[in-house]
C-alpha cells in the first residue's frame, strides 16, 4: 500500500459518495488509474463496502445502550446459537466477544425505553445460555468516529 492508496482510503472514509472523477481530482490522479486502484483495494478487502451514515435520532431511535452479556458457560453450540440469533436482531448494531468478566458486549438501539425493555426482557434474556445482562445507557454521544486512523501506514 503506497501513499496514493492511503489518499484514496482517506478520501473515501471522509466521503464515500465521491464519484470516481471527483476522487481522482481530489487525490491527483487521472480517472482510469484511480478506478483501477479503488478496484484493487476492494479486491484486497481494504474497502469492504460503502454506506451512508444515518443519524439514529432523526429516524426515531433515541435510545442507545451498551449491554454486557454474561453466559452460563460458553460451549460451542450455545455460543453459536447466541451469535446467530443476535446477528438477526435489528436492534443489535454490533456484537463483540470479550475477555474478562463479561462474555459479549452489544451495542443496541431502540425507539424508546419501553421498546428497549421489551428487547431485553422478552428476547435477549431468554436466549439459551444467557445468565445475566447489564445495561449502560448512552446519555450523549461525545465523539463518534467512522474513519479509521491511517497515519501508521504512511
Amino acid at each position: 500500500m503506497d501513499s496514493t492508496d492511503l489518499k484514496i482510503l482517506s478520501a473515501l472514509q471522509e466521503n464515500s459518495g465521491l464519484s470516481n472523477i471527483e476522487l481522482a481530482d481530489k487525490i491527483g490522479l487521472s480517472p482510469s488509474p484511480c478506478l483501477r486502484r479503488v478496484r484493487a483495494l476492494e479486491e484486497k478487502g481494504c474497502i469492504q463496502g460503502y454506506r451512508a451514515v444515518v443519524d439514529r435520532q432523526s429516524v426515531g431511535l433515541s435510545v442507545r445502550a451498551f449491554v454486557e452479556v454474561e453466559m452460563e458457560r460458553q460451549s460451542g453450540d450455545v455460543t453459536q446459537q447466541f451469535l446467530d440469533t443476535v446477528g438477526r436482531m435489528p436492534e443489535v448494531m454490533s456484537c463483540y466477544l470479550m475477555t474478562g468478566a463479561l462474555d459479549f458486549l452489544l451495542d443496541v438501539v431502540a425507539t424508546d425505553l419501553e421498546a428497549y425493555a421489551d428487547f431485553t426482557t422478552e428476547r435477549l434474556i431468554s436466549l439459551p445460555g444467557v445468565k445475566q445482562i447489564r445495561t449502560s445507557f448512552v446519555l450523549r454521544e461525545v465523539n463518534t468516529r467512522h474513519a479509521l486512523p491511517l497515519s501508521h501506514l504512511a
